[in-house]
């Protein structure tokens, strides 16, 4: 497929590092957890929408032979998951989808559900690219530490947002403030309606913001077939290191691809 070059692609990104750079940053998914940083209706399949009506979202759906908890799709397969968390200045936001999608790539992007209330419209600009769109709890709290009762409400509360603005709670689960959930919020995700949980086995260590040649030699060191990436929206190293990130899966002959088809 044809590609931008790289020096093309990092004068494109130039204004979105830039308001990165100077906007709040988002809150990282460490393990610590560590600060750093109406309604529409879901459609029956093949039936018309009305004009100017938006297309109802893809479901959760349950892959079999897969864990619970997923960390990487198959190893056969010469593609991976780019997964951003979904938080901090939309217009970066914007500047990273557009840059995916001019490399051919396909994205997953977990939305915490407050970021959501304060840009609505970006949820539908995912799914409009053909990438996938998930939940990251209503609030970005430590999700491990909480109650059954409070866990519940905030994946809940995320996918109540995501249900208006989309039509469905989204395809996949992911935890905030941890790579991995406990098993109460396993069973607490399940109930809301999420058959796995969705964490990764490559971390870019974007959110500790240590320049964009560091996440890029992150990602290129432990990437392989199969891999899921954790990324970040809200950091200027991220958007500046996508460029190399994408030349490095084209040079490996990897294919990014949203987590649905990674695992299909």
């Amino acid at each position: 497929m044809g590609r931008v070059t790289t020096t093309d692609r990092r004068s494109a990104l130039r204004t979105g590092a830039g308001l990165a750079a100077a906007g709040a940053l988002a809150t990282s998914c460490s393990a610590t957890g560590a600060v750093v940083h109406p309604a529409a209706p879901a459609r029956t399949p093949g039936t018309s929408a009305p004009p100017g009506a938006p297309r109802a979202a893809p479901a959760p759906r349950r892959f079999p032979g897969q864990p619970v908890q997923i960390e990487h799709g198959p190893r056969t397969r010469p593609q991976v998951a780019l997964t951003f968390h979904g938080q901090g200045d939309p217009a970066v936001a914007h500047a990273v989808l557009g840059e995916a999608e001019q490399g051919g790539a396909r994205v997953t992007v977990l939305a915490v559900g407050s970021w959501l209330d304060e840009h609505p419209d970006v949820a539908r600009r995912i799914l409009d690219g053909g990438h996938d769109l998930g939940n990251h709890t209503l609030r970005h709290l430590d999700i491990n530490a909480m109650s059954e009762t409070d866990a519940y409400a905030e994946i809940q509360g995320c996918a109540d947002r995501l249900r208006r603005l989309t039509g469905s709670i989204g395809t996949w689960f992911r935890p905030s403030r941890t790579p991995r959930a406990s098993p109460l919020v396993e069973r607490v995700a399940r109930r809301v309606g999420y058959p796995h949980v969705l964490s990764y086995d490559v971390d870019s260590l974007d959110f500790t913001s240590p320049g964009a040649p560091a996440v890029t030699r992150k990602i290129a060191g432990e990437i392989r077939d199969g891999s899921v990436v954790s990324l970040h929206f809200g950091y200027a190293d991220t958007v500046a290191a996508l460029p190399a990130v994408l030349e490095e899966l084209d040079r490996r002959g990897l294919r990014a691809v949203t987590t649905t088809e990674l695992l299909s």
